[in-house]
Formats: C-alpha cells, sequence, structure tokens
C-alpha cells in the first residue's frame, strides 16, 4: 500500500509518498483553503503512485476528524470532506501528533513542536495522546503567543529563546515525560536544547504519517503507535 502524507502547516505544506527520497512543498500561509490544500496537493503529487492518504491538520482532530478550525489559516477546514476531495481513504491527524508519531522510540514521550504555533502531543505506551497546551495562558497571553511565530517576532531571538526554554521546563514540571522531543520549523533557531529534550527531525512528521496507516488505528485521539516500522 503507497501512502502519500501530507502535512499542513502555517507557512507550507509538505508532501512525501512512500517510496520517494524527496520531499516536495508549496506555500500555505493564512489565506489557504482546504479546497486550495487540496488542490495543491493532488498538483504536486500528481506523477506519484498513492493509495491512501495521511493529513496532519494544524488543529484538534476527533475520530479522525478536525473538531475546531485551525488558529493559523482561514475557516472551512471542519466538515470538509478530503476523501471525496482527494479520492483516497484518508486518515487525519493532528500535524503535531503525526510528527510525534514519527519521533516515539517508546515510553511517555512529550512532544513540542515550535512553528507557527506551539504544537503539543504525549504518547504514553504507545497510545498518542494529542493536546492543545500552545492556547493555556502564559504571562499575559499564551504559551503559543511567546514561543510560536508571532513571539519570536515581537521579541526576536534572544528573547524568544529563554521563553521556550521556561515554556519547556514547565511543561516537563508538569507532564512529568520519559522523553521530551522538540520540533517543529524553528526549534533550529535554538542555540542549544534545554535541560532532557532530544532534537526532532521535521522529515519524522512524514515517518509519522506512514506509521499512522502501517498500525490499524483510527488516526485520532486513541491512535497506537507501531515502533520501529517505515
Amino acid at each position: 500500500m503507497n501512502v502519500l502524507v501530507v502535512d499542513v502547516g502555517g507557512t507550507h505544506v509538505k508532501l512525501l509518498a512512500t517510496g520517494q527520497s524527496e520531499p516536495r512543498k508549496f506555500v500555505s500561509g493564512p489565506t489557504l483553503t482546504a479546497e486550495q490544500m487540496v488542490a495543491g496537493a493532488k498538483e504536486v503529487a500528481r506523477d506519484w503512485n498513492y493509495d491512501v492518504v495521511a493529513i496532519g491538520y494544524p488543529g484538534p482532530v476527533l475520530h479522525g476528524r478536525p473538531i475546531a478550525e485551525p488558529h493559523n489559516l482561514v475557516p472551512g477546514w471542519v466538515g470538509f470532506d478530503y476523501q471525496a476531495a482527494l479520492g483516497r481513504p484518508v486518515k487525519v491527524i493532528n500535524d503535531a501528533a503525526m510528527q510525534a508519531l514519527g519521533s516515539y522510540e517508546g515510553g511517555k514521550m512529550l512532544f513540542l513542536g515550535l512553528g507557527t504555533g506551539l504544537g503539543s502531543t504525549m504518547i504514553v505506551e504507545g497510545i498518542v495522546e494529542p493536546m492543545e497546551l500552545g492556547h493555556l495562558p502564559y504571562r499575559k497571553r499564551t504559551y503559543e503567543d511567546y514561543v510560536g511565530l508571532r513571539g519570536l517576532e515581537r521579541v526576536g531571538e534572544k528573547k524568544w529563546r529563554r521563553y521556550v526554554a521556561d515554556v519547556v521546563a514547565r511543561l516537563i514540571a508538569a507532564l512529568e515525560p520519559d522523553d521530551v522531543v522538540l520540533g517543529g520549523g524553528n526549534f533550529k533557531k535554538l542555540k542549544k536544547l534545554p535541560a532532557g529534550c532530544r532534537a526532532g527531525d521535521n522529515d519524522n512528521a512524514f515517518l509519522g504519517g506512514f506509521r499512522l496507516w502501517e498500525e490499524a488505528g483510527d488516526g485520532n485521539h486513541s491512535t497506537r503507535a507501531k515502533i520501529g516500522s517505515r
């Protein structure tokens, strides 16, 4: 079974299919609609063979369906029929959960994605638990407002790094994970990783999408990680 993985981000939509070595991407941005995402994905992957699709969605997902609109894209994603539009069976999972699934090595892992917002997922003994920690209150705003792209642009890299270190320490203290993975488009701007963390790889999102179809999960809150799959 050939899988097309579509990772929907706030700045780009990235794609990779089974048997391909080089991901492809196209620009997303705050005006991207679900229809435009699907059209772009079909165009970019037009010469790839795939039987099924895994979509990493930048928002909450329950039972394989988005249940809230993305914070960094226009509305219209909830209720959209991705399977009909793509013409293939589709599994949708939160984008941070998809990258976490590809990063998981066992135990109790916390994944934090430093991107347009703050993605967050726990995996406990193979069970994926997507979370929305980025929208919890922090200082005068939310975690996402300080360690996401808006915070980076507002305060600059030096202060942003201090906020990242503080937020990561708070979340580790609260959640007590065995393993902490930092990923997302901006984590490479850190001069050093916070204590107790390891670096993720954005390409792990693709591995997570492949794992989503290789394991008999349904792409939602109870997805079970399949360790070592590719």
